[in-house]
């Protein structure tokens, strides 16, 4: 139920939302790749919140490119069900996720916003992140072009 559930959220940003450039919703095979990078320890983290076996949301670090050179960056996103945004669930979940990071070998974080989006925008600044830029019409979905922000921070004192 919990890989079937963060993949039907997922899916909803998809499919209704310009949020993720991904075209074609995921089946749960479809999807596995993205779960194995996971792990309990290690710069690759899924936090995952639920309330009454009900996943309301989740935020995550992955590879930010798979050069050796970049392995100390992760990229961060964070996916919430729509009925649960305000609450500060994606506070709390990136809380998390930051504290857990400033005990692994990790430099910066990395995020790109696809623009508008003006919640994503407050919460990565909530959280020390600075906007390094602008990609302008990088993504096409829903037949138009779509600029993203990317945003980074320091984690860590790690050189």
């Amino acid at each position: 139920m919990f890989v079937c559930s963060l993949t039907d959220l997922y899916n909803h940003y998809i499919v209704n939302t310009a949020t993720t450039f991904d075209i074609e919703p995921y089946t749960l095979e479809g999807r596995s790749v993205w779960f194995s990078q996971f792990a309990l320890t290690g710069r690759y983290r899924l936090l995952v919140a639920e309330q009454d076996d009900e996943i309301l949301g989740y935020a995550c670090s992955g590879q930010f490119k798979p050069k050796r050179a970049y392995e100390t960056s992760v990229e961060v996103s964070i996916y919430l069900k729509p009925n649960t945004k305000g609450r500060g669930l994606g506070t709390a979940l990136y809380l998390e996720l930051f504290e857990q990071l400033e005990t692994e070998d990790v430099h910066r974080a990395y995020a790109g916003i696809t623009l508008p989006n003006e919640a994503s925008q407050i919460i990565h600044e909530k959280f020390g992140f600075e906007s390094v830029g602008v990609y302008r019409e990088v993504g096409r979905k829903f037949g138009r072009y779509w600029d993203v922000e990317w945003f980074e921070k320091t984690v860590g004192g790690n050189d």
